[in-house]
């Protein structure tokens, strides 16, 4: 399996909002960093809130675990000067992992209030590509409309639904197959992992 990282060394920007799964941006992180891809991370104040109340890793002991591996950096939703801010500041693309309603309806409408949503707003302006994985259930027809408007602009949208057809046992097996598809849907892989594809479940 051809590995992008081997071509391309700039970093995917992972935006982690309020919505429940947290375990879906660990699994994204992960991922990215597994495979050698650097990783740009940032965290709303009510995405660590949600974290605390769904994690046993503590959001700051996962930071420093992200560390470790030289080629992850972090910035807090509020520090709007940070470099994924500007369009001059290349990167791969961006991970809304998991991603809130209220970011969904933020960026489809050109809002960038904070970090998160002004880097979503530049990977759209840049012609980037942009991963959704939404949280939320059921869906309105404001969610809809707002999704389908990302979706017009490039966004791929990957809700975080289980992939019966391999007979996943675990929120852990979800949350990774969500991860594994954002990965292949940014280019950073070229297919899905072995055990993962229909057939070898």
């Amino acid at each position: 399996m051809t590995n992008a990282a081997d071509i391309d060394d700039h970093p995917v920007v992972v935006g982690i909002t309020g919505a429940s799964g947290s375990l879906i941006a660990l699994h994204t992180i992960d991922a990215l960093l597994d495979s050698g891809v650097p990783v740009v991370a940032c965290a709303s104040s009510a995405a660590r809130i949600v974290w605390k109340q769904e994690m046993a890793e503590s959001f700051g002991e996962a930071l420093e675990r992200w560390a470790d591996s030289g080629i992850f950096s972090y910035h807090p939703a509020s520090e709007i000067a940070a470099p994924i801010a500007s369009g001059t500041f290349s990167t791969r693309g961006m991970a809304l992992a998991p991603c809130s309603m209220a970011t969904v309806a933020a960026v489809s409408q050109g809002l960038a209030d904070n970090l998160i949503r002004r880097a979503a707003d530049v990977t759209i302006k840049e012609r980037r590509p942009l991963v959704i994985i939404p949280r939320e259930s059921p869906l309105s027809v404001i969610h809809l409309e707002n999704l389908t408007r990302l979706a017009r602009l490039g966004a791929t949208i990957i809700p975080p639904e289980p992939a019966f057809y391999l007979r996943q046992q675990t929120i852990a097996d979800i949350a990774e197959y969500a991860a594994q598809r954002a990965l292949l849907a940014l280019g950073v892989i070229s297919e899905l992992p072995e055990g993962m594809r229909y057939g070898e479940g």
